[in-house]
Formats: structure tokens, sequence, C-alpha cells
């Protein structure tokens, strides 16, 4: 009989491209969205008819184990969350229920129905904010520098907690920045690919940043849900550490993209204080030795190959979109 996963967040980037990963290993894959939103459905668009959506809210416990019961999932991964940092300003509160909160409800729904699910937590590299040493690992101790950060440390360690207390199968992904052409356009890789394409295409002229020199360790997204489904496979639960070992600039970002087209950035982009963060995250690198040793994953895209993806994908919709 085939195994049956449900995914909060199935319409993000991560959902969507872990939605294609299940289908394909042969799952009866289970969404859950909220009935309130204003979900966006085009990252599963070319999958829906092969997928279950089902209604719940990360802000309703009864939603939750209502879901749970009716669908009996054998693996869930929690990818939902209030996922854009500079957001998570705006709304600290709201962050909080979401993306901490939430996993709390999830958790209990698991412990209310079956305690045998196995369970995926999506951490984040934002958690090791400014860092304590380099590169992060699973042992480098957290220091958030955003409400989403902050929320996101509870949301680990309450997995670790239930994994502790209840002996539930909880996994926690510490994943670092993972990208591809499904981002959004809010998020800064994105907004570099999108706008360099733009300005190729003579549709604009400037791109507006923010802090050219924050570092992040950038991986594709495709690679990042393999890492998270090898997980829930390994005997026993844990954390991990998902992670290129690589780190690059915004301005590395930049020059990357605007080279790819033959542009020199230095003439089209500008640098705008509205877009640099209250507190910024030092030096993002990780350690992904154990995730490597253990459950044998490996990212198979560079840096180099993961923007120009992402150029030529945007190349592409805005040619569509311009009748090009």
């Amino acid at each position: 009989m085939a195994k049956k996963a449900l995914i909060t967040g199935i319409t993000g980037q991560d959902g969507s491209y872990l939605a294609d990963l299940l289908l394909d290993k042969g799952y009866e894959v289970y969404g859950m969205v909220r009935r309130s939103s204003m979900e966006k459905f085009d990252r599963i668009e070319h999958i829906k008819e092969k997928i279950n959506i089902r209604q719940a809210d990360l802000l309703d416990q009864f939603s939750i184990i209502k879901l749970m019961d009716e669908i009996r999932p054998d693996e869930v991964y929690n990818l939902a969350a209030m996922s854009f940092v500079p957001t998570s300003w705006n709304q600290p509160v709201l962050t909080a229920e979401f993306t901490a909160v939430g996993v709390t409800r999830m958790l209990e729904a698991i412990r209310a129905i079956d305690q045998k699910i196995r369970f995926y937590q999506a951490s984040s590299s934002e958690m090791f904010g400014k860092v304590q040493e380099i590169p992060q690992s699973e042992k480098t101790p957290f220091h958030p520098r955003s409400p989403y950060g902050v929320a996101k440390v509870y949301g680990h360690w309450i997995t670790v907690n239930y994994r502790e207390s209840y002996d539930i199968f909880g996994t926690s992904g510490i994943l670092f920045n993972h990208e591809s052409p499904r981002r959004g356009i809010e998020f800064v890789t994105r907004k570099v690919t999108y706008n360099a394409a733009k300005i190729k295409l003579g549709l604009t002229t400037e791109l507006r940043m923010g802090n050219l020199d924050a570092k992040r360790d950038w991986g594709f997204a495709g690679d990042y849900v393999k890492a998270m489904w090898l997980m829930l496979q390994h005997d026993e639960p844990d954390n991990y550490v998902v992670a290129t070992g690589e780190t690059h600039s915004v301005r590395d970002l930049v020059e990357a993209a605007f080279t790819h087209l033959d542009l020199d950035y230095k003439e089209h982009v500008i640098i705008d204080k509205k877009y640099i963060r209250p507190a910024e995250v030092d030096l993002l690198i990780g350690d992904s030795s154990k995730a490597k040793k253990i459950l044998g994953w490996e990212p198979e895209f560079s840096f180099e190959e993961l923007v120009k993806m992402m150029v030529d994908a945007d190349m592409k919709l805005l040619k569509k979109e311009c009748g090009k």
C-alpha cells in the first residue's frame, strides 16, 4: 500500500518540490491549505490532479486534529510558516503564532491521533543569526536576529521536546538558504534574477538593493527536499544541518545574474536604505557533514548553476508575458 504524506505549505517553493519528489516515489500526497488564505496554486498547477488538497489552519488546533484523523498519514512535513523574514518585523505576533505555536499544534495532533506518525519540522539557518561559530553545525548555539528566527528556534526545540518526552519521531532539518525558479519574487535571489531579466529585456533600468555585503549559503531547493525525505526514512529521529558549505555575498549573486546576461550590474544597481534590515545576521555557512555521513545526502547544483537556472527561467517567463 502506498505511503501517505501530509505537507503543510504545499503551495510554497519547498512544498511543491517535495510534492514532486514524493509523487515520484509513489506516495499518496496530501497538501494542507488555509480556508481564508489568498494561496497561489501556480507552483503545484502541474501536479494538482495527482495530489489531495485539504483545508486546515495552523492557528486552529481542532482543524489540524480533524485533518490528521481523516488522512492518518505516515509522514508529516511541516513547511508552512510566516516565511519572509522582513515581514516578521511588521507582524511579530502573527509570525510567532504560525511559525512557533503552529508547530506545537501539529505535534499535539500527532500525539492525539497516532504517535507513530513521522514528523519533519522545517528549521532554519536564521536561528543561528548572530553566529557563535563558523561554519554552523547541529551543535552551534542559536542567537536569532529576527522575530522569524526566534519563532523558528521555538519550533525547533518544541520538536526536540516532543521527541524526548513522548517518543514521537520528530526530526528537524536546519536548512540554509535554498532557492529556485519557484522562489517568491520578494526574496532577494528571485528579486535579483527577475529584475536582471527585466533589465535585459528593456522592461526596467534599475534594481534597488539593500546590503550587498550580506553573505549566505545558497543551495537549490530541489536538492534540499531530498534531505527532508531522507531524514524521515532514517531509523532514528535527529537534527540535521542541510547546506552547501559555501558562502556567497549578495554582490556575488547580483554579479553572477547580470554577467550571465552580459550586463554590468554597477550600471543598474542602486543601494536603497529601506531594504536594509534592522539587525543583519552574520556569516551564515553550514556544515552538513552529519547529513552527508548518516543520510548519504549531497547537493547536486552549484551556486553558479542555480543562479543561471533562475535567470533563464525568469527570461522565459518575462518573454512569455510580454510576447517577445
